[in-house]
């Protein structure tokens, strides 16, 4: 038993007072003669007995009277804390997609809100988190409001957040005692949960949801090859978690209409493409999906698009165009060419790659136009002419800190070297070629530039085609002059791919989709004007995305919107630019779990369950109060009466 008010208990010394008065009582007994003595003495020594015993029945009942009246104001109770603590639960409740699922009690998120809302208690405050909000100290009805209108989200966490969140929320007030429960699946999703559950010293009780199916099939990605000028492929990967599935059906749509179906097996843990050929449409708004029943439903739905093909900006500067202009052809690049002297800066923010072609020096405003070339993601290809100004040059390097040209070296060598384990060369070449005619050079530059992947190489191993990245755009620096007089490169069949390639490297095309919670930049063709800004729009939502504005183009940042999967249009005002896709996160799939009761067994401060009810039950119960002062006032107003009854009826 403990006390609201302990000191109140000091008062029991004045129990003293009516002890003395009952044991030292100044009454004088007279003494009145009569003649028949013997009978009077026995009448006096009965009263003298029943007068005692009633005078020590009085002082009990006093004094019970009296320490119940002290004690009862001592506001005794109860309970394992103390009366004056308060009570805040922390509770993270994770709502990501995989809580979307059933368990033994039905849909995991929804009966984990059920049971919260039943075990809630009106004499605590609450503090809620999810994967996306943060509610701060509200009580038990605007936690069960709030709970109500919980829905899954594609975002997630991890346990380490949450408890740093927690941490640092926790109020500073004193006498309050806080209480922190972890529930969730707690997926094992390729995020870092690899927080020291050793070094935590506050009390957690972490509650695992549990599914009951152990099963998943999803869709992991689409993506395009084998392009040409009549079809596509669209290749769908399909992941497998668990046993071996036979005929599953699956379809692809475009714009809702059937486009074409298959069934499919596929072995335990296995992924497995299956290949979906179209035409080549100018627009294909695809959405694939696999009639399965499984743990997750999400995951059996996946969107893409395919927009119209835009033609490449190819702009060439400076001379030699003709073996450039075979190259990039009208069916796939608009092929322009100029002289430095009759340059058009406006036709420059417009290109989405540039060709430097013999260029004997470059003038800072061609120099400026090119770094807002390359800050904008584009590409640029220089090809030095025999009798550069090397500080030119090395001016506009150093502007892009890349490095710097060393010398000019008259020596004629054999280009020998291709690098085909480079990305560059994809799809390029069936198998390395040994023993191609190679190209010569007589004229060449020693150059130092950082961050550098080579593409091709002298005899004596230094680089004659180099890949240098920039923060945003990439440049490609040929170490020769390309003309007839210094080289035969041009006439080589090497020429092609490799221009080809720097052409179509350089193209904007939209991706297939974007993934719905991460930070994507969507790069939109479009001339915007002054106070005009776009908008995401499909049938059930419409927001204004970050954007910024370039010539011929805006770029969209999403972060937090859209929160949904599903085919999305851009709009400007009202007409649609472009139609995008967005699609969950493949990790929320995962079917993978940590072992957190093994994680946390090291740990007395921290306890695990499956049962949402019994830990919270479990928690009301320790923090409830016993008062027992109603008790004690009952016990004094019982002394009373039973000190007015004797005094009443006892007679001496």
């Amino acid at each position: 038993m403990q006390f609201k008010h302990p000191e109140i208990l000091y008062f029991i010394g004045f129990l003293l007072i009516p002890i003395l008065v009952h044991l030292f009582q100044l009454q004088k007994f007279k003494k009145t003669p009569f003649t028949n003595v013997a009978f009077l003495q026995k009448i006096a020594l009965q009263t003298r007995k029943s007068s005692r015993l009633k005078k020590w029945l009085i002082l009990a009942t006093r004094l019970l009277l009296l320490s119940a009246v002290i004690i009862a104001f001592s506001q005794p109770y109860f309970s394992t804390k103390k009366a004056e603590e308060k009570f805040h639960n922390f509770i993270y409740l994770d709502n990501s997609l995989s809580l979307n699922s059933n368990g033994e009690k039905g849909n995991l998120l929804q009966n984990a809100v059920k049971e919260i809302i039943e075990n809630s208690s009106d004499k605590e405050s609450y503090s809620l988190l999810t994967n996306f909000h943060f509610y701060k100290n509200i009580n038990s009805e605007e936690l069960k409001n709030t709970l109500l209108k919980l829905q899954p989200e594609a975002n997630s966490t991890t346990i380490e957040d949450v408890l740093l969140k927690i941490k640092s929320s926790k109020s500073n007030e004193i006498n309050t005692l806080n209480k922190v429960f972890i529930l969730s699946d707690f997926q094992n999703n390729n995020k870092k949960n690899n927080i020291d559950f050793t070094n935590v010293n506050q009390s957690i009780s972490f509650i695992k949801l549990i599914s009951t199916k152990k099963n998943n099939l999803s869709i992991d990605s689409v993506f395009i090859n084998n392009q040409n000028d009549i079809d596509i492929s669209a290749n769908v990967v399909i992941q497998n978690q668990g046993t071996e599935k036979k005929n599953i059906s699956i379809a692809l749509y475009n714009n809702e209409v059937v486009f074409a179906k298959q069934t499919f097996s596929i072995e335990e843990n296995q992924k497995k493409t299956i290949i979906f050929p179209i035409q080549n449409q100018q627009r294909f708004h695809g959405k694939v999906n696999i009639n399965f029943d499984d743990v997750f439903s999400f995951d059996n739905t996946f969107y893409f698009t395919l927009n119209s093909s835009k033609k490449i900006n190819v702009l060439s500067l400076g001379s030699n165009h003709e073996f450039l202009s075979k190259i990039y052809t009208s069916n796939e690049f608009n092929f322009s060419r100029s002289t430095l002297q009759n340059i058009n800066y406006k036709t420059v923010q417009k290109q989405d790659l540039i060709i430097l072609n013999g260029l004997n020096e470059l003038p800072i405003l061609l120099t400026e136009n090119l770094q807002k070339h390359l800050n904008e993601g584009k590409n640029l290809v220089v090809i030095p002419s025999t009798t550069i100004d090397i500080s030119s040059y090395n001016s506009f390097f150093s502007a892009l800190k890349i490095g710097r040209i060393q010398s000019n070296i008259n020596d004629s060598l054999k280009i020998t070297n291709i690098n085909f384990k480079n990305p560059f060369f994809k799809n390029v070449f069936s198998k390395d070629v040994q023993n191609f005619q190679y190209p010569v050079v007589k004229n060449y530059y020693r150059t130092l530039f950082n961050t550098t992947s080579t593409l091709i190489d002298f005899e004596n191993q230094q680089s004659f085609i180099t890949k240098i990245a920039t923060p945003k755009g990439n440049l490609f620096w040929s170490s020769s002059d390309l003309n007839i007089k210094n080289s035969n490169f041009i006439n080589s069949p090497l020429v092609v791919p490799v221009f080809y390639n720097f052409g179509k490297l350089s193209a904007t095309s939209p991706k297939l989709y974007y993934t719905v919670g991460e930070t994507n930049f969507i790069d939109i063709t479009t001339d915007l004007k002054k106070d005009e800004v776009l908008t995401i729009h499909n049938s059930s939502t419409s927001f204004i995305p970050l954007q910024q504005s370039y010539p011929e183009k805006a770029v969209l940042q999403t972060t937090d919107n859209p929160s949904a999967n599903g085919l999305y249009t851009v709009n400007n005002r009202n007409n649609i630019i472009e139609t995008i896709a967005f699609n969950y996160n493949k990790n929320e799939s995962s079917i993978q779990f940590m072992n957190i009761r093994d994680l946390i067994k090291n740990n007395k401060n921290l306890h695990y369950s499956e049962s949402i009810t019994d830990v919270l039950k479990e928690n009301k119960k320790n923090n409830k109060v016993t008062w027992l002062w109603k008790w004690f006032l009952a016990l004094a107003i019982v002394s009373l009466i039973f000190e007015i009854l004797i005094l009443k009826f006892l007679k001496p």
